[in-house]
């Protein structure tokens, strides 16, 4: 999947707050809520951040993981974990203990010109045809989706139409931005 400009924006954000947690905690795990918590915090007045919900973390730490692969740092997202297991994804890759200790070792410092341009980088990719819009008419062409597909729809939470609204502002179709937290539920869990 494509990052959105949404991904780009909360992830930097949340490299951030996984940097800042990482040399305070010594790599202990952070639940992917109290990230936003913490990311919200630093950035109290940013208003996409502000919208973030739990079930649109996995693209954001996709970014982090991806920022971090691509200049050869150890996985600073694996610090981040569904508060029911304490574990990471299911799918998650690696040696989570080594990684957790190997974040917590580095001097995050210096990354910060190096995530400017990977960021850069990540917002020259996104496909043209994501044409973002503003929240109402997001939360109208939400609703006018989900009323003709009700079946569909049938497992959407309020934190899920969220997370939907937020994608369909990033530029997704409502059809892509449900598929894609629906997906997340399965990959990632849901924090309620």
């Amino acid at each position: 999947m494509k990052f959105t400009i949404t991904d780009i924006d909360v992830g930097l954000r949340v490299f951030e707050a996984l940097a800042r947690h990482a040399g305070s905690a010594q790599g202990a795990p952070i639940a992917y809520a109290d990230l936003l918590t913490l990311a919200r915090q630093l950035h109290p007045r940013d208003a996409t951040l502000g919208r973030a919900v739990p079930v649109g973390i996995g693209m954001k730490l996709r970014f982090v993981e991806d920022f971090c692969r691509t200049y050869g740092y150890p996985n600073l997202a694996c610090l981040a974990v569904n508060r029911a297991t304490m574990r990471p994804a299911p799918g998650y890759q690696g040696d989570w203990e080594a990684e957790r200790r190997a974040v917590a070792g580095v001097d995050w410092s210096g990354a910060d010109a190096q995530l400017a341009a990977h960021a850069a980088a990540a917002r020259a990719a996104i496909p043209a045809r994501f044409k973002p819009r503003k929240e109402r008419p997001a939360d109208v062409a939400w609703y006018a989706y989900f009323c003709s597909h009700r079946a569909a729809c049938a497992k959407v939470a309020q934190e899920d139409k969220q997370e939907i609204i937020n994608l369909m502002m990033a530029g997704l179709d409502p059809e892509s931005a449900l598929a894609r937290v629906l997906a997340a539920k399965a990959d990632y869990g849901s924090e309620g």
